[in-house]
């Protein structure tokens, strides 16, 4: 009985492995947010506080870093700021205290404004096009489909950057650069590959008998797609949004390169932030709390489509 009861799956793991597993993954979480929660306590902190030696861990917060962040601000003699009356907010009051005034909003909500339609427009049309895409590979004979796939895949191999100059010359010569159309154009032709290998991996995992099924009850082709194929590839399809919107969301060298204005995004924005004597290190690392909370909040809505879309076709029955 003491033999039997001792025995266990193979497949289960024992109740040390979980231990260790779990505690590996633990640090490991614990490690990756160091860099974030540093941010975070830095968009906090006054500005002199925020480049002390050594670092300070206990200090005053202080809100200046955001008011600095969706303000711009010119200096006042103590006279004129002593003529005005009384301040309107806490922004205004803490603007006070340093002998300035503030003279209207910064850029900064346009910039963020443009990441959000460039980001969630370029990946809207690459999971479309892309999961029309794979629907056809999977499911059609395509001469040299391989070929094809290959080549499709071979534009996510190169570089960014190595195309960007030839790129820039072309969007000034069609008028679009500095545009959102031009930026949501571009992202999606970056994504679509990726979003092309994914989706066909797991539209090759529904099986073809349910569109037939549904055809021979009088379903056309289009219809069969999107009542069977896409109600069951929505994993797959929340797994590919995610990966692609943290690209165009984070997207840096093209933005910098291709936008300076109206169509500029918070990336090669948050950088130059400048306050007095230099970088204003609380408004940048604000600037990057509030431009991480769209992609966490929406990674945090689609988790369990993204793990069950990653684990999807990984158990045969």
């Amino acid at each position: 009985m003491s033999a039997a009861n001792s025995a266990h799956s193979v497949v289960e793991p024992s109740l040390s492995s979980k231990r260790i597993a779990g505690t590996i993954v633990i640090i490991y979480a614990l490690i990756t947010l160091i860099p974030l929660v540093w941010i975070f306590l830095t968009s906090i902190k006054s500005p002199p506080d925020s480049i002390s030696y050594p670092p300070k861990i206990v200090f005053s917060p202080s809100l200046e870093g955001y008011c600095n962040l969706f303000t711009t601000r010119t200096r006042q003699t103590p006279d004129y700021i002593a003529s005005l009356p009384a301040p309107a907010g806490i922004c205004d009051e803490v603007t006070r205290k340093r002998n300035m005034v503030i003279a209207g909003p910064s850029n900064f909500l346009p910039r963020f404004v443009n990441s959000l339609v460039i980001a969630f427009g370029s990946t809207f049309l690459a999971v479309f096009l892309g999961t029309l895409a794979a629907y056809g590979f999977s499911r059609f004979k395509i001469p040299l489909a391989d070929d094809l796939l290959f080549f499709i895949l071979s534009t996510r191999m190169m570089p960014p950057i190595a195309v960007a100059i030839p790129i820039y010359l072309m969007y000034r010569e069609l008028g679009l650069s500095d545009t959102a159309l031009g930026m949501i154009l571009l992202y999606t032709a970056v994504n679509v590959s990726l979003a092309v290998w994914l989706l066909k991996g797991f539209i090759d995992e529904i099986p073809r008998e349910y569109e037939e099924a549904a055809m021979i009850d009088g379903y056309t082709r289009l219809q069969a797609f999107r009542k069977v194929v896409l109600p069951q590839a929505t994993t797959g399809i929340a797994a590919t949004a995610i990966f692609c919107l943290i690209f165009a969301w984070n997207e840096y060298a093209f933005a910098a390169l291709l936008t300076s204005g109206e169509a500029q995004t918070a990336p090669p924005f948050i950088p130059t932030i400048i306050g007095e004597g230099g970088q204003d290190w609380p408004a940048v690392a604000a600037g990057t709390t509030i431009f991480l909370i769209p992609i966490l909040v929406f990674t945090i809505l689609l988790r369990k489509q993204l793990l069950r879309g990653i684990t999807f076709g990984a158990v045969r029955k």
